[in-house]
């Protein structure tokens, strides 16, 4: 008869790790390779990057402002305020975010169904390509959702008011206007908000005062 194979000694499975361990712990640490003071590391770089768009973030923050309209307030009572999207150009955005634009004296109109806001002065943007500039007053058009748009023109149309930029401002990258619904002031009436407005500075200024 055939001799048979002595069988094979098998070993418990829990001591194969302990063995690779002994192992691993026996052999000498990896080099560790590190940068030099003066070279800038792809860490640092990603770094220097953030915080530049970070930076950029900021000065175009949600509601960054580019324009207001101070003498508004003055003229008109404001009854309701809305933000618009503007249509402009690229040259038009390059003013803007040289804060060359001049709110004062424009307002809004409907026209075939549309609003656009009139009067509203934005430099020429001076480049070196033979682009055309544009007309610094163009009348340019507002975005408002369908809903709104046609509760503002009833509203102007049957109580006669007016609707005026109250600022402009930086949204999400965006140019937005805070349009106001308004009625123009008359003559007694400034000079009753002119009142009301010294009184509540003397009122904050008398609380600023230490006792």
């Amino acid at each position: 008869p055939r001799p048979r194979r002595p069988r094979r000694r098998r070993r418990h499975p829990a001591a194969r790790p302990l063995r690779r361990a002994a192992h691993l712990a026996a052999a000498p640490p990896p080099p560790v390779f590190e940068f030099p003071a003066g070279l800038p590391t792809i860490r640092r770089m990603a770094g220097k990057r953030k915080k530049q768009r970070a930076k950029a973030a900021a000065q175009m923050g949600e509601d960054a402002p580019i324009a207001q309209n101070r003498r508004a307030r003055y003229e008109y009572e404001i009854l309701d305020t809305h933000e618009a999207g503007l249509v402009l150009l690229g040259m038009e955005v390059k003013s803007l975010r040289a804060g060359r634009v001049n709110l004062s004296g424009s307002f809004a109109a409907l026209r075939r169904g549309e609003l656009f806001l009139l009067a509203l002065h934005i430099t020429p943007w001076q480049s070196a390509g033979p682009a055309a500039p544009h007309a610094a007053t163009r009348p340019r058009k507002l975005l408002l959702h369908r809903r709104e748009l046609a509760r503002l023109s009833g509203q102007v149309a049957e109580k006669g008011l007016t609707l005026i930029p109250l600022s402009l401002y930086w949204k999400r990258g965006r140019a937005k206007v805070q349009l106001a619904l308004a009625r123009r002031r008359r003559r007694y009436d400034k000079r009753a908000a002119l009142r009301r407005k010294d009184q509540q500075r003397d009122i904050a200024r008398a609380l600023r005062r230490p006792r």
